[in-house]
């Protein structure tokens, strides 16, 4: 495992001799933007191991993305190779259609403290959640950014990590196939999550169960998603939205495509830059 092969897989190639600020917001969004977030192996028969080598390879040599145990943890590596104070903590997600947050932890993120400042990194939640920048670990400030502003609530050594919504625009002609149901009140719930640090094997057994469990929404879906320069790709199932940020004042973009399975495989590969070695089953 070599970090210039990283840089390579997340074309990065500017200085990254200081384990600062500037050059964390740099290579996060580099890893971001060229690797997605999917869940594609669930969906065309490969198991997902959570060693460091196996997503090395998956994610590095075969050009693949991950979702955020795997995501997270080789950005995790790549942040310790470079000298940054890094651990992972663990989270619960949100779940809209419950109301509530999952009583198991089925998430992971990063915490980055620099110069005695604590942030928060996570390149593994995809779609319209995803930080673009590394957020300062601060209770009830607004901090925004181009995908919308997001902030932290702390209760009680909890934190919260939530986003204020944005309307969004969808044009006719990808109105018929996408049922809209603006959730109410204008915070979005993302996850809660504790300070307290994890070990990547303290997510085996997560792993391991969100490859069988049937009613978890990775297995009911396959999902790819990928942030751009000024928005994100998702592909899920066979739905490809196209969010364009801030298309006009507090809006975002969306057009929406119904995809044949044929598409399915060619959009992988000239959207995402994914070409999968078994048979994807949308």
């Amino acid at each position: 495992m070599n970090i210039q092969e990283y840089f390579g897989r997340i074309s990065y190639n500017k200085p990254h001799e200081d384990a600062d600020l500037q050059t964390l917001t740099a290579i996060f969004q580099h890893h971001i933007q060229t690797i997605p977030f999917e869940n594609l192996s669930m969906h065309c028969g490969e198991a997902i191991e959570l060693d460091l080598q196996s997503t090395y390879n998956k994610i590095v040599r075969k050009k693949r993305g991950g979702w955020c145990l795997e995501t997270n943890h080789l950005l995790f590596w790549a942040l310790q190779e470079l000298g940054y104070d890094v651990c992972i903590l663990g989270a619960n997600s949100y779940e809209p259609a419950e109301k509530g947050y999952t009583a198991q932890i089925n998430h992971i993120l990063l915490k980055v403290v620099i110069k005695g400042e604590s942030y928060i990194v996570d390149a593994g939640f995809g779609g319209a959640y995803q930080m673009w920048q590394p957020m300062m670990l601060i209770s009830g400030k607004d901090q925004p950014q181009v995908p919308g502003i997001f902030h932290f609530m702390e209760d009680d050594g909890t934190w919260y990590f939530e986003k204020v919504k944005r309307k969004h625009y969808i044009p006719e002609h990808s109105k018929n196939d996408f049922p809209h149901t603006p959730e109410l009140g204008n915070i979005r719930k993302i996850y809660r999550f504790t300070l307290e640090p994890r070990h990547i094997d303290d997510f085996q057994e997560l792993n391991a169960y969100l490859q069988v469990s049937p009613d978890n929404i990775l297995q009911k879906k396959s999902i790819c998603s990928l942030q751009t320069t000024n928005g994100v790709l998702a592909l899920v199932g066979w739905t490809l939205s196209e969010m364009k940020y801030n298309y006009m004042e507090d809006m975002d973009l969306v057009n929406i495509t119904t995809l044949t399975d044929e598409e399915v495989e060619k959009t992988l590969k000239d959207k995402f830059s994914i070409v999968l070695e078994n048979k994807l089953v949308p």
